[in-house]
């Protein structure tokens, strides 16, 4: 037993204390070492990211529990214990934030020379809460760390933002989903109260009446529509991505994003069954119209960050599409999107940072004629907008259609609606890439050009390489996931 606790312990333990003890040591080292300071940071991202490589081999992918699970007696009069583990649907959630924080600190190498210290700290206290969030199970601790990781992101916003309004956009980004959430603790004092415990197995096996299924699955709507985010309350994430860094704007677009769609499969579709029946035409009506009106408002902008941000909220409405297919094609094709779109809005919002870095500014009409003077930029450009556009071959066409395919099972209409998305998608991201790329160049606004450095050339290579690999062999997504996702639709009897 000894043993086996101790397997556990340094599997996947150690996958959370390696940041915890990154984001510590830098505190004990002078302002003046800055450098010093950076490297400590990226070598505990890095680490982090490269630690677990035997729960990654020893997973078991032909079972649906969760594994490596560890639990910590934390208020046992109250029957409340730290639950983590892992199953195929959290696995490579865990896996893409450990490879996006090494990234983030990269970005932010020569950027952030004020507070260089504080920058370290939060990017890798960001990383612990995320991974924590994303092997808990125990829907009162599920509560606690999503809003605990608004914190740091606040301050990142807050402090290193790119504008005035950045202040704003912090407060904004803070308030909405903070407000949103105290429907789902309220939702999880109720759950207390019935079953003695907030355990999630405990949870799961509980019938709950169709009254209270829906009472309870509103409550956590309300916390988890504001994270994806949905339709009317998705006004946050424009801000917030604008006046982020860029450093901010990709670990905003690739993991917090996903906290809101991870909660829907984790608790309101498993423990509230015959409530997400129910409220499926409720879900699938905002999300069709999200997807139209914010392929739309795309088309409108004149920020680059917003173009992106906006694409962003019609894609993950998409993703909410496919969770409430109540079939094995929609909500398997749910997940991927979501670690698609962990890479893919990351990369143009790495090549927005790429141009604002050189001439700050972020307007559209500045820019053209890019394929002459930033050729290296241009490419990357194009395969980041081929991804965004869904173009077969890339991560985002393997998951999205399979989300078509389990929408139209379900309703042909929504199903016509997405996929009428896809093609606005497809026409915002050439027109955006025409108007960059090509055209004559605008020397009375741009006069300094120069191409991507060999830093940030290789920052651009992981994204890339992980698009095509996702876009061309898809197949260890589905065989670690299949055997998870086949139970959560078994067990809300929606076969």
């Amino acid at each position: 037993m000894l043993e086996h606790f101790c397997e556990c312990y340094f599997d996947l333990s150690g996958l959370i204390l390696c940041p915890v003890l990154g984001s510590i040591t830098p505190l004990f080292i002078p302002n003046s070492r800055i450098r010093s300071i950076r490297l400590i940071g990226l070598c505990a991202s890095l680490i982090t990211f490269l630690y677990p490589p035997v729960p990654r081999i020893q997973f078991d992918p032909s079972t649906a529990k969760s594994q490596f699970v560890e639990s910590l007696r934390w208020l046992p009069y109250e029957n409340i214990n730290f639950y983590l583990g892992i199953d195929g649907i959290s696995l490579f959630f865990v896996i893409l934030t450990t490879f996006l924080i090494p990234i983030c600190i990269s970005v932010g190498w020569s950027g952030m020379r004020s507070y260089g210290k504080e920058y370290i700290t939060a990017s890798l206290i960001r990383e612990f809460l995320m991974i924590a969030v994303f092997r808990m199970l125990d829907p009162l601790l599920f509560y606690v760390l999503p809003e605990s990781v608004l914190i740091p992101m606040f301050i990142i916003i807050g402090v290193w933002g790119s504008r005035q309004r950045k202040i704003k956009a912090a407060y904004q980004f803070f308030l909405y989903t903070l407000l949103g959430s105290v429907f789902m603790l309220l939702a999880i004092l109720l759950i207390l109260l019935q079953t003695g415990t907030t355990d999630l197995q405990i949870s799961l096996t509980t019938e709950f009446s169709e009254r209270r299924q829906i009472f309870l699955w509103i409550a956590s709507f309300a916390s988890f529509a504001v994270k994806v985010p949905m339709v009317p309350v998705h006004i946050w994430l424009p801000e917030a991505h604008v006046e982020a860094p860029t450093a901010g704007s990709v670990i905003l677009a690739g993991i917090p994003l996903k906290l809101g769609t991870h909660g829907f499969l984790r608790f309101s579709i498993p423990m509230f069954p015959e409530a997400t029946l129910c409220s499926t035409p409720f879900i699938y009506t905002p999300s069709a119209i999200a997807i139209i009106y914010t392929s739309l408002t795309t088309s409108r902008q004149i920020d680059l960050k917003k173009i992106i941000a906006y694409s962003s909220v019609a894609h993950m409405n998409l993703v909410t599409i496919g969770m409430f297919s109540p079939n094995i094609q929609g909500i398997g094709g749910s997940i991927l999107p979501m670690l698609s779109h962990g890479l893919v809005p990351s990369a143009l919002f790495l090549c927005v940072g790429v141009l604002y870095d050189r001439h700050k500014t972020r307007l559209v009409r500045y820019y053209g004629g890019s394929v002459s003077t930033m050729p290296n930029l241009s490419t990357i450009s194009f395969s980041s907008t081929l991804a965004n556009m869904s173009s077969p071959g890339t991560s985002s066409f393997i998951g999205e259609f399979p989300i078509l395919v389990g929408a139209f099972q379900r309703n042909s209409l929504v199903a016509t609606l997405a996929a009428l998305g896809m093609i606005l998608g497809a026409a915002y991201s050439l027109w955006l890439y025409n108007r960059l790329v090509s055209g004559n160049l605008k020397p009375d606004f741009l006069h300094k050009f120069s191409d991507p450095n060999g830093r940030e050339v290789s920052i651009f290579i992981p994204f890339l390489v992980g698009v095509v690999r996702m876009g061309v062999h898809p197949k260890v997504f589905p065989d670690c996931m299949h055997t998870s996702v086949s139970n959560l639709v078994q067990h809300g009897k929606f076969h």
